[in-house]
């Protein structure tokens, strides 16, 4: 019998399996993929919009060699917190179902079955990609996730979206001699572009080196071209890979099927804001996956917090 299972090792999961060791809990940490996975898929390239003091967790110091820290020294960082402090993850390991009996959470993964008194979600929102629902979609040219921009050299790029993954995106391929248009939904860049690179990309935009389409949508894909609706009319390009880069979301039916409410509109899940517990007894969540489908209020840094919430609401009650 565990006091707390853990779903997910991303920094807020691990976060939480330290508060729970420090308070003398005993913890499982169940992962469906690699150690802090969502990390492990970020671009290569990417830099982090936070420093790294604010990405810290448990106390553990993240040095780093510039101001602002990369992927390679996050994924660095939060390993060494994991191991060092021997916390049991198990990893590949997905939770196929969790049910309440008798007051306890039976939790069944694809490797065993546990018996816990808690259980914390921390399945952040990147695994699941926002889909256009057009024709053509299921294309194998069409990427929802982006690793390297190398591999899209001298290849005609259409980018979907406005935000930072797809701006940084339309850099990166750029520069490395992809012919990159730009499909944008507003009448501007998306304003939470970050600030150091959103002039970089208004110049792009400006000398017609990336072309952009502004109060635009995509609307069919097809192997060698995409039409693209404008404010003047359908437009026909040729096109090589399609990067949707059109945001990601929670997974709301693995949350239903626990019995946690969810709002009607946002998909906002049900939880007291003090404890991070859900409509269901001794169900917390814990990061991003608070957010619903606004995936922009929450980061590592202000839902760290919710680690020492959670593990406080937990002892309390033991107490």
């Amino acid at each position: 019998m565990l006091d707390i299972l853990i779903i997910g090792a991303g920094p807020i999961g691990i976060a939480c399996g330290l508060a729970a060791q420090k308070a003398g809990l005993s913890f499982v940490i169940a992962e469906k993929g690699c150690l802090v996975n969502s990390l492990y898929n970020y671009p290569s390239t990417m830099t982090f919009f936070s420093t790294s003091e604010k990405l810290e967790i448990g106390g553990v110091p993240f040095v780093t060699n510039s101001y602002k820290p990369v992927r390679a020294e996050a994924l660095e960082y939060y390993r060494r917190v994991a191991t060092s402090n021997h916390l049991p993850i198990n990893l590949f390991e997905e939770v196929a179902g969790i049910k309440k009996e008798g007051g306890v959470f039976i939790v069944t993964t694809a490797k065993a079955t546990y018996q816990a008194k808690n259980v914390i979600i921390s399945t952040g929102f990147y695994d699941i990609p926002v889909k256009l629902n057009i024709p053509g979609e299921d294309l194998p040219k069409v990427k929802h996730y982006y690793q390297d921009p190398n591999y899209y050299a001298l290849q005609k790029v259409v980018v979907v979206g406005s935000s930072n993954s797809a701006i940084d995106v339309a850099l990166e391929t750029y520069r490395k001699g992809a012919e990159v248009t730009l499909v944008i939904r507003g009448a501007d860049v998306g304003e939470r572009v970050k600030y150091w690179i959103r002039p970089d990309i208004m110049n792009r935009i400006k000398e017609g080196s990336i072309k952009a389409y502004f109060k635009s949508n995509l609307k069919a894909i097809r192997q060698y071209e995409v039409d693209i609706e404008t404010p003047e009319g359908l437009v026909t390009i040729p096109n090589d890979f399609v990067m949707a880069m059109t945001g990601y979301q929670p997974n709301f039916e693995f949350l239903k099927k626990v019995g946690v409410t969810l709002s009607d509109d946002r998909f906002v899940p049900e939880y007291n804001h003090e404890t991070m517990e859900t409509n269901v007894p001794g169900l917390y969540l814990a990061g991003v996956v608070v957010g619903g489908m606004d995936t922009h209020l929450w980061f590592i840094e202000n839902s760290r917090i919710h680690a020492g919430m959670i593990i406080g609401d937990i002892v309390r009650k033991v107490d």
